[in-house]
């Protein structure tokens, strides 16, 4: 993995920027070799105005002219080197910083229980690299020579440096103007902004809800309104930055045209020679330039102050946790203790109390009404849902333990709503790894969809988007079947997985069940068809988020009838 893999607890932002410190440090050095040579053109017009001109020499015009030529491509050589140490330490930042901020991503949307879905992070950290091969940098790196290039209009006369105090004073005091007046609305418009891609995002891929229910122009007036503010906002932070803007741009040209007035008046008193006219004009404009940009770039300085601190919380908030000790490969025994859960964002427990035991190769089915936990369960049991009390245990370890990239090729899930990936069909089965044919069509064979596959217009090559390109609910929900049998998954959880499937989908899932538990796979399948559970050993019947019965399928059946529980409203 490129970058710095040590980037693992809190302060992540700020190790990742001392990483990319010696590329700042020799972007500064080559900065002050720049700004040196800038004085080279306001030395050579000094000396060609108050030396050349009165002796006439042309030997020492040419020998000054190459002197100074030779400087300036010198100086333009350095510029390019600084360019570049700016474009690879940024390159490094982002490429420090792409893995950590990836998995705090996807760490914040299963937290949240996929409430918060957004690649902000991603585009925050783009912006972050951008900005440190812009011109706010570069014009950060030139304005600590402001100081020297006074000392030097000082020197050609009191009355230039204090000029030059009196333009930079002025210009920073319309900078701090720009950004407090500017600072808020450009806030307000970016988080308007954000919410108009959230949902614009949202009502895309709802988009046959939309269109079935006439939608349309709800949403659309809705979208309308949101993007409306981010604009009003932006236009009154763009309004306000352009007039400071323009007015700092004016003040500067004034200043330094009235400084030429000032020379002439100076260089008539005899107090400076004819060449210090020009050259302290030339001067300001050198001193004042970077502070120009920094007016003129403000709200680039503050959307990067933005998105260090959103990039910056978000990695507090989910910090890379310390490598865990590898445990071996599961053998698939799983135990509930007293579990209660909170689901991401809520208040009250949707599981309390939960207490069940599966041994290894064992297969339980997990029924109950609509609301009863049953996913919740499944994805405590997967360790994606933290417990608030009580433990998940797998082989004895506790599942949030486990480190995921290890744990997760013995996992085997079908969850309700099928997300297949953009890719073919091969590369979903293998979950995106090493595309191994025998395996791919080992694990299509036991979900029962090798045939299907093969009258595909490509077969297993066959490209498929993120909803599923062209398959139908049913096909989805197969081919999401075969990715979860892939490398004969120690566990196999299946959520509601006949619910898009005909009779005989149906009966190839059966098959399916009974081909992974002849493998020695522990099977929990979640469903409300009778049907499906007759193949498993136990079953547990949740109500309430409580566990209603446990045990033995034929047991738990029997108990169900003398309470007239009814089997359509358990199972």
């Amino acid at each position: 993995m490129p970058g710095n893999k040590n980037l693992k607890t809190n302060g992540a932002m700020s190790l990742a920027i001392q990483s990319v410190k010696p590329y700042l440090l020799q972007a500064g050095l080559f900065s002050a070799a720049v700004n040196f040579l800038m004085l080279v053109p306001i030395i050579y017009m000094l000396q060609v105005y108050d030396r050349v001109m009165s002796s006439g020499n042309q030997t020492t015009l040419l020998m000054l002219t190459v002197l100074m030529v030779a400087l300036l491509a010198s100086m333009g050589s350095f510029n390019w080197v600084r360019s570049r140490m700016l474009i690879v330490g940024s390159n490094k930042l982002e490429q420090t910083l792409r893995p950590i901020v990836l998995r705090a991503t996807f760490k914040r949307a299963l937290l949240s229980g996929g409430l918060i879905t957004n690649a902000q992070p991603l585009a925050d950290l783009l912006g972050l690299r951008q900005f440190l091969t812009g011109s706010g940098i570069f014009a950060l790196f030139d304005a600590p020579w402001f100081p020297i290039y006074i000392a030097v209009m000082f020197m050609f006369h009191p009355w230039f440096g204090f000029s030059g105090i009196f333009a930079a004073i002025i210009m920073i005091l319309l900078a701090f103007i720009n950004q407090k007046f500017t600072a808020k609305a450009l806030q307000e418009a970016n988080v308007a902004g954000h919410g108009v891609t959230n949902n614009t995002n949202s009502a895309l891929k709802n988009a046959e809800v939309i269109a079935a229910l006439g939608m349309n122009e709800n949403i659309s007036a809705r979208l309308e309104s949101l993007a409306d503010e981010s604009l009003f906002n932006q236009q009154q932070a763009s309004k306000t930055g352009g007039v400071l803007t323009s007015i700092s741009k004016s003040f500067r040209i004034i200043i330094q045209s009235s400084l030429i007035g000032l020379g002439a008046m100076l260089a008539l008193r005899q107090e400076i020679s004819p060449g210090m006219v020009i050259a302290g004009s030339l001067l300001l404009g050198r001193a004042l330039s970077p502070i120009d940009t920094l007016v003129g770039g403000w709200r680039g300085f503050i959307e990067a102050r933005s998105q260090y601190s959103r990039l910056d919380t978000l990695l507090e908030t989910f910090p890379e946790r310390d490598q865990p000790l590898s445990l071996p490969p599961p053998e698939g025994a799983i135990s509930v203790e007293n579990l209660f859960l909170v689901p991401p964002g809520g208040k009250a427990p949707v599981l309390r109390g939960i207490n069940l035991k599966i041994k290894p190769s064992g297969s339980i089915g997990i029924v109950g009404p609509s609301a009863s936990g049953k996913s919740s369960l499944a994805r405590a049991i997967l360790g994606i849902w933290p417990p608030y009390t009580g433990k998940v245990r797998l082989d004895g370890a506790d599942v949030t333990g486990w480190e995921r990239r290890e744990l997760g090729p013995h996992i085997g899930y079908l969850p309700q709503d099928i997300e297949l990936f953009d890719g073919s069909i091969a590369e979903n089965i293998c979950r995106f790894g090493e595309v191994k044919s025998e395996k791919i069509i080992e694990a299509a064979r036991l979900a029962g969809v090798h045939e299907l596959i093969l009258k595909l217009p490509q077969g297993y090559d066959t490209v498929i988007g993120a909803l599923g390109g062209s398959l139908s609910g049913g096909e989805r929900q197969r081919v999401g079947l075969a990715r979860a049998m892939y490398d004969n998954p120690k566990i196999l959880l299946l959520d509601e997985p006949n619910s898009n499937l005909d009779d005989q989908g149906e009966q190839e899932l059966i098959q399916a069940i009974e081909r992974a538990k002849a493998l020695g796979s522990t099977v929990i399948v979640i469903s409300h068809k009778p049907q499906v559970l007759k193949s498993l050993d136990d079953l547990l019947v949740l109500k309430d988020g409580t566990v209603a019965a446990f045990g033995e399928r034929e047991e738990v059946l029997q108990q169900l009838v003398p309470r007239k529980v009814q089997l359509s409203n358990a199972v």
